[in-house]
């Protein structure tokens, strides 16, 4: 087998006004499945994609992103596989953005082997590691984006040189199924539906509080429900912890995630650390009062008694009083759906395309 893939994609006139960069532009996403990050590489991309830009993505080789982005007018894909320096030819001549961790240390690399500028997104709070390569790898970055404030400050604190733009993450706009979606609100007709979307990993993203709190809830609330979307290491511990709650389903990876929002009463982050927290954003486009951890970048986009309510992170107490709110004050929490409706406005895929237009712009 070749040690890489190379497609050109096309699929029709992109949409949108034609952009013109001083250098063609690649991105990197060398990591594994499809997590937020992901998600987020792929929305830009598709955004850029219809304002005209011509774009390269340098991807781990049978990694989910290939498919998704199958079709994406203008865009070429490029599958490596491991050592990926020795794949640094395909990002000659490129301004390289680079959407995770390894795609940092490549694009890096890169820069030293053949010359390429480039931009680091990063997306998590936790300062990264001290060693001398990977601090090369931001010192040597010609921009950082951080996608929440929280995440800017961290990164100043771990390099105080570091300047990071602060690009906030976009809502995903997910299409719903009105057949799909109307099977979900029969399957659990007469009950308060709360649906948390997030990789199944405690330490990151708080599931065993929030199966905690479902415990005390199945029968102080006993018609409220939590539907759990996503996949992780701790599945199956957590599963385990669930087993004999009537309350709390497992429905795994699902591609229909809009189908469950729009069916949905509510929507739980119980997070315990988080970048900027954009399954809010979603929850927020199809009109859902939040319960969230106030950590890291998620109060800058989930206001306290706004469009949500905030607890202390590993808080059982708090999240359960507020769970209750938003089930018994029904017009508060129909009120912090419709705040949280408008302010989605703001977090679309085509105004993050805009900013990073700019820092392309300003670094190309």
């Amino acid at each position: 087998m070749s040690s890489e893939i190379v497609r050109q994609e096309s699929a029709g006139k992109p949409a949108g006004k034609s952009v013109t960069l001083k250098r063609a532009l690649c991105h990197i996403n060398l990591a594994r499945g499809y997590r937020g990050g992901e998600r987020q590489t792929e929305l830009l991309i598709k955004a850029l994609a219809a304002r005209g830009v011509v774009q390269r993505l340098i991807v781990r080789r049978g990694q989910p992103l290939v498919e998704r982005l199958r079709g994406t007018p203008g865009l070429t894909i490029v599958e490596i596989d491991k050592p990926f320096a020795l794949h640094a030819r395909h990002a000659r001549g490129y301004l390289l953005h680079a959407h995770d961790g390894h795609g940092a240390k490549f694009a890096a690399a890169a820069s030293l082997l053949v010359g390429a500028p480039y931009i680091v997104t990063r997306r998590i709070s936790k300062q990264p590691s001290r060693n001398i390569w990977t601090r090369t790898v931001y010192r040597r970055a010609a921009a950082v984006v951080a996608v929440a404030g929280s995440v800017a400050r961290d990164m100043h604190a771990y390099m105080p040189r570091l300047e990071p733009v602060v690009i906030h993450s976009a809502l995903g706009a997910f299409k719903v199924d009105r057949g799909r979606r109307d099977a979900i609100r029969e399957r659990w007709a007469g009950r308060f539906l709360v649906v948390n979307v997030a990789a199944l990993v405690h330490s990151q993203k708080g599931q065993r509080h929030l199966i905690a709190v479902a415990r005390r809830l199945a029968s102080a609330r006993p018609d409220m429900v939590f539907v759990l979307l996503g996949e992780g290491a701790d599945r199956a511990a957590l599963e385990a912890l669930a087993a004999d709650l009537p309350n709390v389903v497992f429905e795994g990876f699902v591609e229909n995630v809009g189908d469950y929002l729009d069916a949905a009463d509510a929507f739980v982050l119980p997070s315990l650390h988080e970048g900027i927290g954009g399954a809010c954003l979603d929850a927020m486009y199809f009109g859902l009062p939040i319960v969230a951890s106030a950590v890291d970048g998620v109060p800058e986009i989930v206001g306290h008694e706004d469009n949500g309510l905030l607890v202390a992170p590993a808080d059982e107490q708090a999240l359960f009083d507020a769970l209750c709110r938003v089930y018994d004050e029904r017009v508060l929490a129909d009120e912090l759906g419709r705040r949280g409706r408008v302010l989605s406005e703001r977090y679309t895929p085509d105004q993050m395309a805009e900013r990073y237009l700019e820092v392309y712009a300003r670094v190309g």
